[in-house]
């Protein structure tokens, strides 16, 4: 290993910087009880989460000199479980002439007892940064899990391929293992700004050679194809993408960026997938950049941003920004990936309220369920009724209120934050079928942020919310009668230390 004393340096100015500011951002009411974000400061996308000595790591984009997105770092949370975090030392610093204004997304991976972090070093050659950068991929290496060392032979590799491959924009390598060699998806453009993605393959890490462009946008799927990932799951090949500059088509797409998957079979050999239809994971407002691991259990696990480029962000005047969605294990049934929480999430249960068989004309409003931060799970039986939901963080003397409301004649389900508080308003809908005319919705509900789970994981919707500390109010509300064939509360334990 080289000189990484400048490294090493700026990661602990970096740690001075939070540890000044912690204090009062932990006192923000919004503040997230069960979900990850950072003790001060700017977070985006998760990074490099991966299994080591029997311990989960999760690093993430992080700028830790304010609540705004500037030169990246790596922030980092290990956990034993996936439910409890700790917060680890800032793993990366931009310290590098190839790297000098960013270490951008990446993955890591455990090879011979060691960590390793494969990144894109970002660098402006210019004052616009769309057109003016150079990115290259780079590796940094661990003994601990904690403290990493840029390797001497960086970048690994050094430039986009040549062909209809944009030259400049060229980040976000994905890494895995498939029989004897090491694989990486890197995100990518052509020249004319349709996304695709890149595929490579290594023996040691070190050396990396350029197969194909393994998937591309026909043209109906954005600019640019951001954080790509790639894992096989249940008998299918997934490559997951976050596309940039999608157009919306009816309910779909009406975020600024999108984040889905598409399954088929990789040849490894010529480095082709043949794929099926873009699927989005989240129908929310707030989900991007997911990555996600083979756990130690087998399972696959999904993490995503919570958040979305050029929202508002009420929590930056408190010093913070962003947060992560919580963990969500992936399955495929009748060819759709379903994302459940992960079954860890009922450890945090405390407090329970549950009701049986309710019938709800109206309103109606129980006293004896309110919050903040819990999970509500409810299975409703629609009978004849038109429209029916809920309302949560509900206050009528605020004006407070996050919808949640299901159209029979659509078979749409709507999440509207209009008057959720502070912060971005709107809507969002998801189709659902409802399922012997019953819908079943897990909501995990924390302080700034709501994450709905449709009929087993069919469909996910994600969003921030701000609401006022008084709006904790739980109404359910039908045009005709309908019954609650049960409703279960739980308060949730604080999980990130």
């Amino acid at each position: 290993m080289g000189d990484n004393s400048r490294h090493q340096e700026l990661t602990k100015l970096a740690a001075q910087s939070i540890r000044q500011n912690e204090k009062t951002v932990s006192e923000d009411y919004w503040k997230l009880d069960y979900h990850i974000s950072t003790q001060a400061f700017w977070m985006n996308d998760p990074n490099g989460f991966s299994t080591f000595k029997n311990e989960y790591h999760l690093f993430y984009q992080h700028h830790p000199y304010s609540p705004e997105w500037g030169p990246m770092f790596w922030g980092h949370v290990k956990s034993k479980d996936l439910v409890f975090w700790e917060h680890q030392p800032i793993a990366l610093a931009p310290s590098e002439e190839y790297d000098l204004d960013g270490c951008f997304s990446g993955s890591a991976i455990e090879k011979d007892g060691l960590l390793y972090a494969l990144y894109t070093g970002n660098v402006w050659t210019g004052t616009n940064q769309d057109t003016d950068l150079r990115q290259t991929q780079c590796l940094a290496v661990s003994e601990d899990g904690n403290h990493f060392n840029k390797i001497d032979q960086n970048p690994v590799i050094i430039s986009a391929p040549m062909g209809d491959i944009h030259p400049h924009h060229f980040r976000d390598p994905k890494v895995w293992k498939h029989s004897d060699h090491y694989y990486c998806v890197v995100g990518s453009r052509t020249k004319n700004h349709q996304g695709q993605v890149l595929l490579y393959r290594s023996k040691d890490l070190l050396d990396w050679e350029f197969i194909n462009v393994m998937a591309k946008s026909d043209g109906e799927l954005g600019y640019m194809w951001e954080c790509p990932d790639f894992f096989h799951l249940d008998g299918q090949d997934i490559l997951m993408i976050s596309p940039q500059g999608m157009k919306p088509v009816d309910h779909l797409y009406h975020n600024l960026h999108q984040a889905g998957y598409v399954q088929g079979k990789l040849n490894y050999e010529t480095g082709l997938l043949n794929y099926s239809d873009f699927q989005l994971l989240d129908h929310g407002f707030d989900f991007y950049a997911p990555q996600t691991i083979q756990d130690l259990q087998g399972r696959r696990i999904m993490i995503a941003w919570m958040a979305m480029w050029e929202s508002e962000m009420p929590e930056q005047k408190n010093n913070w920004a962003g947060a992560m969605t919580i963990p969500r294990e992936l399955t495929i049934q009748d060819n759709i990936i379903l994302s459940n929480p992960i079954s860890e999430m009922e450890k945090l249960r405390k407090k329970a309220v549950k009701y049986k068989n309710i019938r709800v004309e109206g309103q109606h409003t129980f006293n004896q369920m309110s919050g903040d931060s819990y999970e509500l799970e409810v299975l409703i039986d629609a009978q004849a009724s038109l429209t029916f939901g809920m309302k949560l963080r509900m206050s009528e003397e605020l004006n407070q209120e996050t919808l949640l409301m299901y159209n029979r004649a659509e078979r749409l389900l709507e999440l509207n934050r209009d008057r959720s508080g502070s912060g971005p308003k709107g809507s969002r809908v998801a189709p659902v079928q409802l399922f012997n005319n019953k819908l079943y919705l897990r909501i995990f509900m924390d302080k700034s942020s709501i994450e709905v789970f449709i009929n087993n994981g069919e469909k996910v919707m994600s969003a921030r919310i701000y609401p006022d500390q008084g709006a904790d109010g739980i109404t359910f509300f039908s045009d005709k009668e309908i019954t609650i064939i049960k409703i279960n509360k739980w308060d949730l334990h604080k999980t990130v230390l």
